[in-house]
């Protein structure tokens, strides 16, 4: 009895002396956190107009989103766009656009790293949500996105602004195959 006494005591004397070490410890990583965030900032801020360094950081990014990807498992365009933008809005991809309306700028011109917001059709009754990866010129981008194909992530997708107006409302997307598909039509872009 005596034993379990003196080792719960010492336990309980070796927690309380470990308490100020964990907290120093959180600390430390919280510094380097809000610290880390504030260099990721700024080193955005500092690059912002440059879209070769955009396009390696999203690169970067979304090499990251797919290599956490478990295999053999449903993947969706919801929680890819998510993770590679940054853009927290929740629902099916049809949805969003909507949701956007009062959290983040939303416009007809593509700009890496933004959201291409797919409207619903037939075939595709939830909407579809893809990431600007390049823009090519006025008509032509590239695309990043989950599930375009069956459980599959394909990267630098091209697709075609078809609209009369040229305002990204119709899009044209690269099958496997490299021809283009059918028309789409787009809400158009939501911007972090």
């Amino acid at each position: 009895m005596i034993a379990k006494t003196v080792s719960v005591t010492l336990l309980a004397l070796t927690l309380i002396a470990q308490a100020p070490q964990a907290q120093a410890a959180r600390d430390d990583e919280h510094r380097v956190s809000v610290s880390s965030s504030r260099s990721k900032a700024a080193a955005q801020e500092k690059h912002a107009e440059d879209p070769a360094l955009i396009r390696a950081a999203l690169k970067e990014t979304v090499a990251a989103v797919t290599s956490t990807t478990p295999r053999n498992r449903r993947i969706w365009c919801v929680p890819f766009a998510r993770a590679v933008t940054g853009i927290e809005l929740k629902g099916n991809a049809v949805t969003w656009w909507k949701q956007a309306a009062d959290r983040y700028q939303r416009g007809s011109e593509p700009k890496i790293g933004a959201i291409m917001n797919f409207r619903a059709t037939r075939k595709m009754p939830m909407g579809h949500l893809a990431v600007v990866s390049h823009v090519v010129d006025e008509r032509r981008i590239l695309i990043d996105q989950a599930n375009w194909v069956r459980n599959r992530i394909t990267q630098d997708t091209l697709v075609v602004d078809i609209s009369a107006a040229n305002d990204w409302s119709q899009v044209r997307v690269e099958n496997t195959g490299g021809t283009l598909g059918a028309p789409y039509p787009v809400f158009g872009f939501i911007y972090n």
